[in-house]
């Protein structure tokens, strides 16, 4: 019997060759990371670097840290080029397992196609809760990556950290009005329908802005549409060349600084088309702004 145990391996290698392909599949799959992604949308690269599986490759590297902020790409991310002509070569030579893009550059998809499956996910859809759909777009992105875990804890700790911040808050702060300039005379105006009401909204803040807005949550309008609105001004940053030197020239805008109900809060760039990152991000800043001097 000894000897039929010792021979019978050699009776049958195919089992041998068998086994170890098996077991190194086994292996592979278990050590698996998660796909390899690539996108033109700010947006799923923040929630993507939240969730800890940052994507490959992002358009515009270097603008999305201007205006995003954090958090922050990889130093190894590529850059892609820009987000509404990126760079379909060197997109294709990364050879990505999918390509995520939002609606916005869906005109993209035939070409994009070629290289890799596209799959696009929608974020301030009209007539939809906003941070309904921030939380789904994170749920989806955590189930793409096989990361629904990481994507539970991402929704949990901002809603927390939001909560923890409202409390920060005293009942006597006045209604807001968040404004992003276009140039010396026109601003973007922040309202119903984008991630800054959104914010407000859960830390029970008022918006001093009742106009109309759009898909995106603002309004692009000259700034004598502001006069005679009893508010706080709230600037988010960045200024285009050249307008911080006229507005200090005086005019309206001065006229409405000096009309504000407290000093005009100035706040670094958020990103306004933003999930859930750029919510916690402007909840800090704006929280922060508002406490006084010796709280903050």
């Amino acid at each position: 019997m000894a000897l039929l145990r010792l021979r019978r391996p050699d009776r049958h290698p195919w089992l041998r060759w068998l086994s170890g392909l098996l077991t190194g599949l086994l292996a592979t799959s278990a050590t698996a990371g998660p796909p390899r992604l690539a996108t033109l949308d700010w947006t799923l690269a923040e929630t993507l670097v939240a969730l800890g599986t940052p994507p490959r490759a992002v358009a515009q590297v270097e603008a999305y840290h201007a205006w995003v902020g954090e958090p922050a790409l990889p130093d190894t991310t590529t850059d892609l080029g820009l987000r509404s002509q990126p760079n379909l070569e060197l997109l294709a030579g990364l050879m990505p397992e999918r390509i995520l893009i939002s609606p916005m550059f869906a005109n993209l998809t035939p070409r994009l196609q070629r290289i890799a499956p596209v799959e696009s996910l929608p974020l301030y859809s009209p007539g939809r809760d906003t941070w309904s759909e921030m939380r789904q777009l994170t749920r989806s992105l955590g189930r793409l990556v096989e990361r629904p875990e990481a994507a539970t804890r991402l929704i949990e700790d901002t809603e927390a950290r939001l909560d923890t911040l409202r409390q920060r808050l005293t009942e006597t702060t006045p209604p807001l009005l968040v404004v992003q300039f276009m140039d010396s005379r026109h601003v973007r105006v922040f309202g119903t329908g984008g991630l800054y009401q959104a914010v407000l909204d859960r830390l029970g803040l008022d918006n001093a802005w009742s106009g109309p807005t759009n898909a995106w949550g603002f309004s692009l309008v000259g700034i004598e549409a502001l006069a005679g609105i009893d508010a706080r001004l709230a600037v988010v940053e960045p200024y285009p060349a050249g307008v911080h030197e006229a507005l200090a020239e005086g005019g309206l805008w001065q006229h409405l600084v000096e009309t504000s109900r407290g000093a005009p809060i100035v706040l670094p760039p958020v990103w306004s088309f933003g999930a859930l990152p750029s919510a916690t991000r402007f909840a800090e800043l704006l929280v922060t702004a508002l406490e006084p001097d010796d709280a903050a």
